[in-house]
């Protein structure tokens, strides 16, 4: 099951990214010849912030955001572990008040349009709360799956050994 949405979430990646790629390779020639699309601005900044939510939830379900170990790697397991807990509780709540914040924020937005277009400014407003969403339920999950190997010493924001194996890339012939 996860696996599907794993490749559900990276083909709306790849759409999203091919998308305003090729809304802006058109504008650009358009606006050459002198016939601009007037609303692949708007339209590409919307996909792309959905991009970025989605692209971040990826990245925090694979474990490969960037992140400083320079003194976190010279901790045992035991007080990382605990640290990234206590960051992820942080988080967390962080991003829950984001939700709540962000669906007040769509509500406020629904009959705003953007400049050049119909579209309502609802549409970029509400990645906050569901990217926000997507990002706690994934926190979620990558603590519970530390809780429960913890014997395997996994991390809830850093790939271990095993997991950076599973992770490398393979030559298939």
């Amino acid at each position: 099951m996860l696996k599907r949405l794993a490749q559900l979430e990276l083909a709306i990646c790849l759409v999203l990214l091919g998308g305003i790629t090729g809304l802006v390779f058109v504008a650009s020639i358009m606006r050459f010849f002198g016939h601009p699309i007037v609303w692949s601005v708007d339209m590409a900044q919307l996909l792309f912030v959905w991009l970025c939510f989605i692209g971040a939830n990826k990245a925090m379900r694979e474990k490969s955001h960037l992140g400083m170990e320079v003194l976190v790697t010279r901790l045992g397991y035991v007080p990382r572990f605990w640290l990234e807990l206590v960051c992820t509780a942080l988080i967390i709540a962080f991003l829950l008040i984001l939700v709540v914040q962000g669906w007040n924020l769509t509500w406020l937005n629904i009959e705003r349009t953007f400049a050049d277009s119909t579209l309502s400014y609802g549409w970029v407003t509400l990645s906050v709360p569901v990217g926000s969403l997507l990002l706690a339920a994934t926190l979620v999950y990558n603590t519970v799956q530390a809780l429960r190997k913890r014997g395997e010493q996994k991390l809830i924001y850093n790939r271990n050994e095993a997991e950076l194996a599973d992770a490398a890339p393979r030559l298939e012939i």
